[in-house]
């Protein structure tokens, strides 16, 4: 099958719902003609097709998808990962340390190529929607347990002045591939990132407490404007208005 028939048959198969079909229809790609070829195909596909098949991982297998695709196409996927509107994120932090986090790549490179697309602070926010309050225990104290944070909130101007601050534990201690050391590389790694992205889990929190879903929230008096934390200059009410939703 030649590629143009093979995007065709993968959009197809992801539109009529059959993820599983699309996933080996690209692997048997990768086995007959090698990796480049699929690698030259996921390049053609759409983001939100790229996402539908990459959010139904399956970490009792690898996903010759996950083990490919770039950062930039991650990026693009992850960041219109919200119009499945998913409220637990379970997709969406199963498939972002399932590829972040993969063998012999650079969790950086993912990182960075998330933050800077519009979107991507927010993105970094909802996959750590469920530990807010550790998160802001270690922005305060550099440890995870909220037990030894007195509840006050850091303002920006103390979280960029101990933007540089030296770990209190290292990387190896919370090397557990998931929300620890991804929060941990943030910080220490891309400390302005980890900065935006807080800033807006801490938006979503305040919606969260009034009783707002995120759309109620975006018209609250600007409560969960997030324009100037992130990287790409946009708030929590853009769209890709260039991409339909997988869903």
């Amino acid at each position: 099958m030649n590629q143009i028939a093979l995007i065709a048959k993968t959009r197809s198969l992801i539109a009529s719902g059959d993820i599983s079909g699309a996933e080996a229809a690209l692997a048997e790609l990768a086995d007959t003609e090698g990796d480049g070829a699929l690698m030259v195909v996921l390049e053609q596909l759409q983001p939100k097709d790229i996402l539908a098949v990459i959010r139904e991982y399956d970490n009792s297998k690898d996903s010759v998808i996950n083990l490919l695709v770039t950062p930039a196409q991650f990026a693009r996927a992850v960041v219109i990962e919200k119009q499945y509107k998913d409220l637990t994120r379970t997709h969406l932090r199963g498939m972002m340390n399932a590829v972040i986090f993969r063998e012999a790549a650079d969790p950086l490179e993912f990182l960075t190529a998330i933050g800077d697309l519009e979107g991507g602070s927010e993105a970094l926010a909802d996959y750590f929607t469920e530990k807010w309050s550790r998160i802001e225990a270690f922005a305060r104290t550099g440890l995870f347990d909220a037990v030894e944070d007195d509840g006050e909130i850091v303002s920006e101007a103390a979280l960029r002045g101990n933007a540089y601050a030296r770990p209190r534990v290292e990387r190896d201690e919370v090397a557990d591939q998931d929300w620890m050391e991804l929060a941990w590389l943030l910080r220490y790694e891309l400390p302005d990132l980890f900065i935006e992205m807080l800033i807006v889990l801490r938006a979503k929190a305040r919606a969260h407490d009034l009783g707002l879903d995120e759309e109620e929230a975006e018209e609250d008096d600007g409560k969960f404007e997030t324009s100037e934390t992130d990287r790409g200059k946009v708030t929590p009410a853009a769209r890709d208005s260039d991409e339909e939703s997988a869903i």
